[in-house]
């Protein structure tokens, strides 16, 4: 039997004609005499109708139909009777009436019902993939990825980009997260590693002339799971030749107007506004802000040192900072939610402790005046500094943090998202853009007194910085960007060194030695000194691009054969053990573990 449609195209238009469908039951109801059958393929569901007086036999076979059986039918569309339309279906204006019934397949009773899937554990839904990928939101899902990355392809081939596959099996550069390490079976004792990111690869594609490149690519990190983060992930990835930050930055973010005009019939106003990151920092506490809602962060550690509050003015002078959020409508909270649940989720988070004022309208009638066990060590000047400060109206909740500025803004940054949510004052159905930029080329790791990278070692530092390499390392900025929306990071990208004796002056500053950086990076410090040209680039997470487009926080509901939290496939069953002669043809042995420790290999 030829199908001639798909269940979800037929509407008033293919009224009188004869199909021919195939597709599984979603449901059936029996009647006796008639028996309704919903049709469903991945365009939708349609209605057929078994009538013994159209065909007996078809009639007799439908009556033995269950949920999830394979079948292939043909008839002839009608209209359904008046007053017997279904709405909510886009083919409920019409019925078919079968005169020939196939049964392809049989199906056991399924482990759960598709149609309240949502409410059924996530461990079931994923050791039975292949009947929850059935469900009509997880095809959309699918649909959306696969539509997305084909305008993906088609916008880059049109600005003359070259889809260019990098190795799967690479070489290990231990920096960042952790490698998953593959053994050589003809190279004993030897390790390739998949790869975090193409980015080695794609700098010495740009020195061998390619000049315009992109990758839709599969990446892996060994860390730990979480919603919006998988082990093995997919990313967009792209480099351009002789491209300044503004190049990649105009270039990559008409493709994301680009797409979310297409999926989601969203205008994303261009350019997209840029923040730099020592505002993000200040005013958000983090370098991927959430703009759908103000609530902004203030540093209050002037009027903090000043007052008689010792937490405050002592934590100032010891060079730590003073900073604060006021939540419009926090009022409603009681004493006893602030100084329980709040804190709690301060502390952590880190926090020594939260400090806390509310505000109500002042018995004068004018203005409002601050309520809290706190008031008694700021003086009526400094109260009037601090309501001015928050710009704070009656019924807020004002919310401080006194430590370091990593600890401060950390807290703060979760704290206002958190209170963005329980208040309602986020926007829920918008989408703001913005691109951080100036980044700051390191940072400083007090464990280790040393500097890390901020993104990678190879991102170049502002030109104008320049100088400061051997001088103010610390102040040093990066023609790094990342493009944020909505409090997600969906691509971040960097201009590359391109010249051999920055990006040695750079190793030494991460304390990288000239023997680690020949042993770890050896292949592509050799191709710079060939001629490399100036060149930078943008990766974008394919999920959680598509997290956004679907509106679904979770990155398992993206991805068709997911990881759990500890990074199993409940589906296969990987990772499992595997058979002793794959090990000795490696040259390996599984180490039995000491109690308390997991199973050890060596070679």
């Amino acid at each position: 039997m030829k199908r001639t449609h798909c269940c979800g195209q037929l509407g008033r238009e293919q009224i009188g004609q004869e199909v021919s469908l195939c597709g599984w039951v979603n449901s059936y109801r029996d009647h006796g005499n008639l028996v309704f059958v919903d049709l469903r393929d991945r365009s939708g569901l349609v209605q057929v109708v078994f009538d013994p007086e159209c065909d007996a036999e078809s009639h007799r076979l439908a009556r033995g139909l269950r949920c999830e059986w394979v079948i292939a039918c043909e008839g002839k569309v009608r209209p359904r009777g008046e007053g017997l339309e279904n709405p909510k279906l886009a083919t409920g204006e019409i019925e078919v009436i079968v005169h020939r019934l196939t049964i392809l397949n049989t199906a056991k009773t399924p482990p759960f019902d598709l149609d309240n899937a949502e409410q059924v554990n996530e461990e079931l839904r994923l050791e039975y993939r292949y009947i929850d990928l059935r469900r009509r939101a997880m095809q959309h899902r699918l649909e959306v990825r696969h539509r997305t990355t084909k305008l993906v392809r088609d916008y880059f081939d049109r600005h003359g980009f070259w889809e260019i596959e990098t190795p799967m099996l690479a070489k290990s550069t231990p920096e960042g997260a952790r490698d998953f390490l593959v053994p050589s079976r003809l190279c004993k004792g030897m390790f390739y590693a998949l790869p975090q990111s193409p980015q080695l690869f794609k700098q010495i594609l740009m020195a061998s002339g390619c000049e315009r490149y992109f990758q839709i690519v599969r990446c892996f990190r060994d860390e730990d799971p979480r919603a919006d983060r998988q082990a093995e992930f997919t990313q967009i990835d792209v480099e351009m030749s002789f491209a300044s930050a503004d190049d990649v930055i105009t270039l990559n973010e008409r493709l994301i107007a680009e797409i979310f005009k297409t999926i989601l019939d969203v205008d994303v106003p261009l350019p997209i506004p840029r923040m730099k990151y020592e505002q993000a920092m200040a005013e958000y506490g983090i370098d991927r802000p959430d703009l759908r809602f103000e609530m902004k962060l203030k540093d209050i550690s002037d009027i903090a040192a000043a007052s008689a509050f010792k937490v405050f003015s002592e934590a100032v002078h010891k060079g730590g900072i003073v900073k604060g959020l006021c939540a419009p409508g926090g009022g409603r909270y009681s004493r006893s939610d602030i100084e329980k649940t709040l804190t709690d989720f301060a502390a952590e988070l880190g926090a020594k402790g939260l400090a806390w004022f509310k505000t109500a309208a002042a018995e004068s009638g004018q203005g409002v005046e601050l309520k809290s066990n706190l008031v008694k060590f700021f003086t009526p000047q400094q109260q009037h500094e601090l309501i001015s400060r928050f710009d704070a109206g009656p019924d807020d909740l004002i919310l401080m943090v006194a430590d370091k500025p990593s600890v401060v803004n950390k807290v703060l940054a979760a704290l206002r998202l958190r209170l963005g949510r329980e208040l309602g004052l986020i926007r829920e159905n918008e989408f703001r853009f913005t691109w951080v930029v100036d980044f700051p080329l390191f940072e400083w790791n007090e464990e280790e007194n040393r500097f890390d990278s901020v993104h990678h070692p190879f991102t170049a530092p502002v030109p104008e910085d320049l100088e400061k390499l051997d001088s103010e390392p610390a102040h040093i900025r990066s023609q790094a960007y990342d493009l944020v929306v909505n409090g997600s990071e969906i691509g971040g990208g960097s201009i590359r060194i391109h010249n051999p004796a920055v990006q040695a002056k750079v190793f030494d500053l991460l304390k990288i030695s000239r023997q680690q950086a020949q042993e770890r990076f050896g292949f592509f410090l050799k191709a710079l000194e060939y001629g490399a040209p100036p060149h930078g680039g943008i990766a974008f997470g394919v999920d959680r691009l598509v997290m956004l487009l679907t509106g679904t926080d979770n990155i398992r509901d993206v991805i068709a054969f997911p990881k759990t939290q500890k990074g199993q496939c409940l589906l296969t069953g990987a990772p499992s053990e595997v058979d002793p002669s794959q090990l000795q043809e490696l040259n390996l042995r599984i180490l039995k573990p000491q109690r308390g420790q997991k199973h050890q290999t060596e070679s």
